[in-house]
């Protein structure tokens, strides 16, 4: 099942139950008044809720990557919040000249089987004339029932795919910035701490890099286009695009798709974020559209 928002000056956004995946997001811009899509979406991607969705905006939640945590050593990569059923309530709500949806999820049996301590994640999706913000809240169910009280510790992100020309896309500022490149062929080239020399940062190559301590708002732009991203309480962003070599390799990803997006995907990744018992962490990004030229190079 789909979720539709439709704002009355034009903008939409369609958000999949099957993982809160947001799946489209189009919008116009102030020169352009014709909404025009700006997530990328693999035409191979399964949609029938057989694997996670390989494209949109999937949240990472409890774990990024391979899991690394002692409590999350039994759960696939990037966890189970991309390929969970969340619940709806039936409403959206409008106020602000936007609007808004919020999905929920809490321990399933097939959560519990691998993953034992108690959350509640509430997902808020917003929609404006020209922007769309995601915002993700994860509240420590412990000291409650039967839960003895203890800190929670994850990891969460969003996995943008913006629809671009990788070829010319450049993200921004990101100069000065530690990072871990994950292309390197050992673990200890991975486990080394590199600095950004570029002032725009291209995926012209194979790129998997995590940004550590980041600034929080990104310019991702290419010629006649893009996008500001802007986040609240996401200390890291990860640039991410396959190319030819890794790309091709994946069955989900249809051919010659890498050359249609780049990820820039703002989270918690380096470490854990922690939550004491009864309380709520709250992650936020608003993705705006850029209504003139913002180039970078």
């Amino acid at each position: 099942m789909a979720l539709a928002l439709n704002h009355p000056k034009g903008a939409s956004a369609d958000i999949l139950l099957y993982g809160a995946t947001v799946v489209s997001w189009k919008t116009a811009t102030q020169i352009n008044p014709q909404p025009t899509e700006r997530l990328f979406v693999s035409a191979a991607s399964a949609r029938d809720g057989s694997k996670p969705v390989r494209g949109g905006i999937p949240v990472v939640f409890p774990c990024f990557g391979p899991p690394t945590h002692q409590e999350h050593l039994s759960l696939s990569q990037h966890g189970f919040a991309r390929s969970s059923i969340w619940s709806w309530d039936g409403a959206i709500h409008d106020a602000d000249d936007k609007l808004s949806v919020t999905l929920t999820l809490e321990p399933t049996d097939a959560i519990r089987a691998v993953y034992t301590r108690p959350f509640h994640l509430a997902y808020i999706v917003t929609l404006g004339q020209f922007e769309l913000s995601t915002e993700l809240r994860v509240k420590n169910m412990s000291g409650s029932n039967i839960y003895p009280p203890d800190n929670l510790e994850f990891q969460a992100l969003f996995h943008n795919y913006i629809l671009a020309p990788s070829s010319e896309v450049l993200v921004t500022p990101l100069k000065n910035i530690t990072y871990f490149d994950k292309t390197e062929s050992t673990p200890e080239g991975k486990a080394a701490p590199k600095v950004e020399t570029r002032a725009g940062v291209d995926v012209r190559k194979f790129t998997d890099s995590v940004y550590e301590d980041a600034p929080q708002s990104y310019d991702v732009t290419w010629p006649g286009g893009g996008v500001e991203i802007k986040t609240s309480n996401l200390k890291d962003v990860v640039i991410w695009n396959p190319q030819t070599e890794a790309g091709g390799k994946m069955g989900d990803m249809e051919k010659g798709g890498w050359e249609r997006f780049v990820c820039c995907e703002p989270g918690h990744v380096r470490g854990f974020a922690s939550v004491a018992p009864g309380l709520t962490w709250v992650g936020k990004q608003t993705i705006s559209v850029v209504h003139s030229a913002r180039r970078h190079q």
